[in-house]
Formats: C-alpha cells, structure tokens, sequence
C-alpha cells in the first residue's frame, strides 16, 4: 500500500469520491488520512480559526474501523471513512455544543442529533465543531463568543455566517466536508463567500433533532462540500423521516441525485426573476452571475424572465418572524440547566435574578437585540401588528413562489449582493449586516431546497481585496426537488472544469 505522498496535495484534491475510489484501492487508509487532516489543522487553523473544537481521539477510532472494514473485504458506503467538520449548533454525545455561546461554555451533548446518527451508521469520520455566529445569528461569524473565523482567500475577510467556520474549513482543506445550519442563508451565504458548495434542503427533508434550535419554522441543516456530487451525497445520507421530528416527510430520493441524465436537464426550464437582478447589487457579483447563466445556456436550458412581487418584504418579515421564534426557543437558557458559565455566585441573589444576571452575561450583544425585538413583536397589542401580519405576508411570499412553478423548473438568482466583506465592514449597522442575506431568505421562508454553487471564475482582485474573491449562484427548486438543483449544478460543475 503507497503511504499518501505530501498531505497538503492529496487534503487540496480530495473529493468525497476521490477519497473512496482511494480508500478501497487501498492507494491510503483513512486512518492515514484523518492523521494529515488534524496535522493540518494544527498548521492552519492558527491563522483561520475555523474550528472550537478537535475530536481527534474518537476521529482516529472511527478511522480505524473505516480500515478495518475495507480489510474485511466488506462493501464501504460512499461515507466511510470521510473526514467531516460540524457546526457547534449539532449535538454529538459527549461533545461540546457550545452555539458559539458563553451560555453554553461547559455544556456537553448527552444525545446524538438524528443526522449524526445517520452518518454515524455510514462511516463518517468526525474532526470536530466549528465556530459559528451564536445560536446561528449573524451573517459574518464576527457574532461568536469565542473567535473570529478568517475568510481562506483574504484573511481580512470574513467567511459569512453562521457556518462560517464549517465553510473556512471545507475552504481551507481543513475537512473534506461539513455540515452547517441554515436559517436565512447560513449556509449557502458563507459558502459563496469561500466558494465552495452549500445546499439548503427542503423544510422537513432532513431532521432538526438535535440542532440547538434558533428559529424552528426555518431551520434546516444541509453540507458544504466541494463539488456538487459530494453535496448529493451527503444529503442522501441525511434525508428522511424521522420520529423525532414531526415536521420531516418521507422522501424518495434515488440515484438522480449523483446521477443525472443530461436529457431530464435540457428539457428544463430556468426562471430569472426580475426581483433579484438589481441596482444595489456589485456589478462584477451580476458579471459572474451572468457568466454562469451563459455556461448552463450552452446545455441548451431554456430561460425565461419571472416575478416575484412579494420578495421585497421577505426580509422585513424574517426579522420579525425568525427573532419571534427566537425568544422562545432562547427562553430554555437560564445559565443553569445546560452547564452556567457565567460565574454568578448562585448563593448571593434570588432565583429570578440569577436568571437575569446569567442571560445578561451569558449572551451575546446581537442574541440579546433579536430576543428583545421577538419578545417585543409577540408581546399584548402588538402580535397581531407584527407578527401575525408577516405570516401572511410569509403565505403570499410561498404563493408567488408557488405560482411561478408552474411555468418554470428551478429558479437562479445571486447568492448575495456583495462577495466576502472585510471585519468590521457591517458590524456598527445590524440593517446593513442583514441585507447580506436578502437574495437567501425568501427561500427559507417558502421552505423551499436552494444551492449555492461557485461560479467558474472568481471575481479578480478587487480594489479593497488583496487576492481575487469567490462568489456563488443561487439555485431554488420546487419542494423536495433536490434533484432538479443537484443535477444542474453538476453539469455546471463539468462545464466549469473543461475550461
């Protein structure tokens, strides 16, 4: 068996496919593997701070059993053996799950989320968790109580939010892929931000158990991946009903998903809507955006201009909706139940003001501002002026949606208005922080499967950036048409690498 030559070229040109022809060829082990990962990581990640936490004991194990299946002459699933990160918000037992949080400092799983178990039972090797913006909230990781994740390509940069730091480490070769949580675009903003792929399944296609909740009518866990086909992969595995959430449908997802027939995706038709394509949008983001509209073109899809009238209000109603759901998913942390971190002598006061005293401490400033703002739109005389009127808004924002899929297969917009903002750039303005994320929520709001995928060129360097920078395309499908996304994403894919 040939020992892996030099770690930083097999880590720079590992896919999830690669590393299984590599594996059961026995070209290296994943024991071998795993071990260059974390020496990796141990070069790195001093400069990008993707990850809070290693697991490098129970990786190697699991590693090892990935081996000694191979050596059993048994069949491996596409899985084994695969290194991944994981967001700090997915519980793993005997893990920290801090949310990025001081709340949860000392706080360690005592369960595994249902997709852990799934990729458990599939072979996958665990790195460790990565840092996030707390409790999911923020579009820069800046919101994190414990560091600041670096974008890979300028480390003046911020990698996005709030998988920032799931998607620095895919970037960064610091794990073959990860696992991220998406509740308005954390998934598929970061990733086009660190160019690499990020796919927002379905509401109810893949289990919430497990997730430390932040808003639970738009939460979604999806991977980050470095190809498209590694995206279907890991979204296979993770899919399904689940008795432990009752909000997951059954599914039936088949070998369409990795592998799709070129004439199923010509006879599509792709809707451009008017809404998305606007002033206010960096020029070169709509250059490469358009590029990428060419290359799929040349496949011979079809395109067609559609409107979507009620997108202008998904933002203003996300943030009323989503900071709702907040302030009662939050409620449960009191800074006792789930390991206090926050040093109040519990002798010295009473109870309601040991709770006020660790919330206080305990939260961060941008988790405190969206808890107040929930608390506030749920309150007596104002549910129904607020609240209520944005879930009917939410109806009408599904219906537009709705609608257009009628005439069209699969909507393509940008991912986000600009690509990766410099440290510091937002953070005095929440509004200007927020509209980060105005081209992904409404997909979150219909509960609608969206993909960010990296066009074929970067944006050359810009006048504030040192390198050139990454930017993605959007793709959202019907409900539970991941394999609309999938596919057309993978012929881009092929387009892309045969120039």
């Amino acid at each position: 068996m040939n020992k892996a030559v030099s770690y930083l070229m097999h880590l720079h040109d590992l896919t999830i496919k690669k590393f299984h022809d590599g594996l059961t060829n026995k070209e290296f082990t994943a024991l071998e593997v795993a071990e260059d990962y974390f020496k990796y990581i141990d070069e790195r990640d001093k400069e990008i701070g993707a990850y809070l936490s290693l697991m490098k004991d129970e990786a190697l194990k699991q590693a090892e059993h990935a081996d000694l299946t191979v050596a059993q002459g048994k069949n491996v699933g596409l899985l084994a053996g695969v290194p991944l990160a994981i967001k700090d918000n997915i519980l793993i037992t005997g893990q920290p799950a801090t949310a990025a949080s001081k709340i949860l400092e000392n706080y360690k799983a005592s369960y595994d989320a249902t997709v852990i178990t799934n990729l458990k039972q599939a072979g996958a090797v665990f790195l460790g968790k990565t840092n996030m913006d707390e409790f999911a909230m923020g579009s820069s990781t800046e919101n994190s109580a414990f560091q600041k994740t670096k974008n890979p390509h300028d480390l003046e940069r911020v990698p996005g939010g709030s998988s920032g730091g799931s998607a620095a480490a895919v970037a960064s070769h610091m794990a073959l892929a990860a696992l991220g949580s998406d509740t308005g675009g954390s998934i598929r903003q970061p990733a086009s931000f660190c160019g690499v792929v990020g796919l927002k399944p379905t509401y109810g296609a893949v289990s919430r158990h497990g997730l430390i909740a932040m808003a639970s009518s738009l939460d979604q866990i999806g991977p980050l991946t470095k190809t498209v086909e590694d995206a279907a992969i890991i979204f296979q595995a993770l899919a399904g009903r689940d008795r432990f959430d009752s909000t997951t449908a059954e599914t039936q997802y088949g070998d369409e998903l990795r592998n799709p027939k070129l004439e199923d995706i010509k006879n599509m038709t792709i809707g451009l809507p008017d809404e998305y394509f606007v002033s206010g949008v960096e020029p070169a983001v709509i250059k490469e955006v358009e590029s990428a509209i060419n290359a799929l073109k040349s496949l011979g899809i079809k395109f067609k201009q559609i409107k979507l009238p009620h997108t202008r209000y998904a933002l203003a109603c996300y943030y009323i909706i989503m900071p709702a759901e907040v302030s009662s998913n939050l409620a449960r942390f009191d800074g006792i139940r789930y390991g206090g971190a926050t040093g109040v002598n519990r002798r010295s006061v009473g109870l309601l003001e040991l709770y006020k005293k660790n919330r206080s401490r305990g939260f961060g400033a941008e988790t405190k501002r969206r808890i107040i703002l929930g608390t506030f739109v749920l309150s007596s005389g104002y549910y129904d002026a607020y609240y209520a009127q944005a879930q009917k808004v939410r109806r009408l924002i599904k219906n537009d949606f709705d609608q257009v899929f009628k005439d069209v297969d699969v909507i393509l917009t940008p991912v986000a208005p600009t690509p990766a903002f410099k440290f510091g750039e937002k953070t005095s303005d929440p509004l200007s922080m927020y509209l980060s994320d105005i081209f992904t929520i409404p997909a979150n709001m219909a509960g609608l499967p969206a993909i960010s995928i990296p066009t074929n060129s970067p944006i050359q360097k810009l006048a504030t950036s040192k390198t050139s920078l990454p930017v993605g395309f959007q793709l959202i499908g019907k409900p539970l048409h991941e394999a609309d996304i999938l596919g057309i994403g993978q012929y881009y894919e092929k387009i892309a690498n045969s120039v």
